[in-house]
């Protein structure tokens, strides 16, 4: 598998560095291949991934040419890029990688810019009309964000996390994602918490915006292919945001959207698996938010995953910039047990550290694990969950597809 190591290695020493001055100077080298599509963008901190594949597949429905752009990966880069229905193709990548690279060493982009003009110059050389952008980190300096024509925008759920890059709390956090918001915008948001919601109300006005606020969708009307109750919220989102394109001018079929959104899938969240055997459920969770979101849904529907009632056996790897101990602590039910891994190729939380950071009846529960097949095998036999980390589930997935 190509992993474009070559093309994009030497530029991972910039690390993550906010902002659109590096991009746009690259981007008007390459001839400003981002005027040449239509763009939503999709921002928050969960749930962004869902709305934006249900946004593709109804976009896709109604026959438009449409692309996808998302971040992280699982697996492979290429996951990031969708031309049409389908990922581009590793060729196809490597070539505007190449293509952008001279541009991105002239304006020392980052690695995630240097992925962002390629996505850009694919979507141009494809003849896209309308794409879907998943804020990668924040928003207002997201590379993103230099998309000119974002006209409807969505919220994602808002909550804490990359603190160390976008600020303290809620409210710091969801002023940072809401900088996408532009004069004229029309944005889309389900429901947040009190902090986040005050401060959307307050810069959709500053910025001149109009923000709309929807209620979940019901479930025994709409055909969700996405599972776990947080997906009517983020359906309601999806849906708002393609109501506003029908609103100018954009033609999406009430049936188009039913069509796409039961055509949606995302992998790494909710997503049943077998490892040698082992079933597996596999969720990304790698902030509190999510973590207890996930923890939720188990309580309510754990069936429904494959995972019976009663104490559960997990595996958790979490990097060491994410808060461990808080998603520990909102992931095990009374009487669960953990097994703690490192995640492969990221600095990570341990089992030591883990231990030291909670209070004793947690601790007790943690095991340390030197890898992830070991863990597997000290949790089983029965379903195990696996949580904490994306990077974590797409070592897991490459290792699944492998054997």
């Amino acid at each position: 598998m190509d992993d474009f190591s070559d093309l994009i290695e030497p530029f991972s020493r910039r690390g993550v560095d906010l902002g659109l001055d590096r991009l746009q100077a690259a981007l008007a080298d390459l001839g400003h291949p981002e005027r040449r599509f239509a763009a939503v963008q999709v921002a928050g901190t969960n749930g962004k991934g869902s709305i934006c594949t249900l946004l593709h597949q109804a976009l896709l429905a109604a026959g438009i040419r449409t692309g996808l752009y998302t971040s992280p990966h699982l697996v492979s880069w290429t996951e990031r890029i969708r031309l049409g229905a389908h990922p581009i193709s590793p060729a196809a990548l490597r070539t505007h990688l190449e293509a952008a690279s001279a541009a991105a060493r002239r304006h020392h982009l980052t690695p995630f810019e240097l992925v962002t003009a390629a996505a850009f110059l694919a979507f141009a050389a494809a003849g896209l009309e309308l794409v879907v952008l998943e804020v990668g980190l924040g928003g207002r300096l997201d590379a993103t964000t230099c998309h000119p024509g974002r006209r409807v925008i969505g919220f994602a759920s808002i909550g804490l996390d990359h603190a160390e890059f976008l600020g303290p709390d809620v409210a710091s956090i969801t002023r940072e994602k809401a900088g996408v918001l532009e004069e004229g915008a029309v944005a889309i948001s389900g429901a947040q918490v009190p902090a986040a919601r005050a401060v959307l109300e307050e810069e959709a006005r500053r910025r001149g915006a109009r923000l709309t606020w929807v209620d979940p969708l019901d479930p025994r009307q709409w055909d969700l292919g996405l599972p776990g109750a947080v997906q009517t919220s983020n359906g309601a989102v999806a849906l708002g945001v393609l109501q506003a394109l029908a609103d100018q001018g954009w033609v999406i079929p009430q049936a188009a959207i039913r069509r796409g959104f039961a055509a949606a899938r995302w992998p790494g969240r909710l997503q049943q698996v077998q490892w040698r055997g082992l079933p597996l459920l596999l969720d990304g969770a790698h902030n509190p938010p999510a973590a207890a979101a996930l923890r939720a849904e188990l309580d309510s529907n754990g069936r429904r995953h494959g995972l019976p009632p009663g104490p559960r056996r997990w595996v958790l790897g979490m990097l060491a910039s994410k808060e461990g101990p808080q998603i520990v602590g909102s992931l095990l039910a009374p009487g669960d047990q953990a097994w703690i891994v490192p995640v492969p190729g990221h600095p990570s939380w341990s089992h030591r550290q883990l231990q030291q950071a909670l209070e004793d009846d947690l601790a007790r529960r943690l095991h340390p694990a030197e890898s992830l097949e070991q863990a597997l095998r000290a949790a089983a036999p029965g379903p195990v969950p696996v949580a904490g980390s994306l990077y974590l589930i797409g070592h897991l997935l490459a290792a699944i597809a492998a054997e």
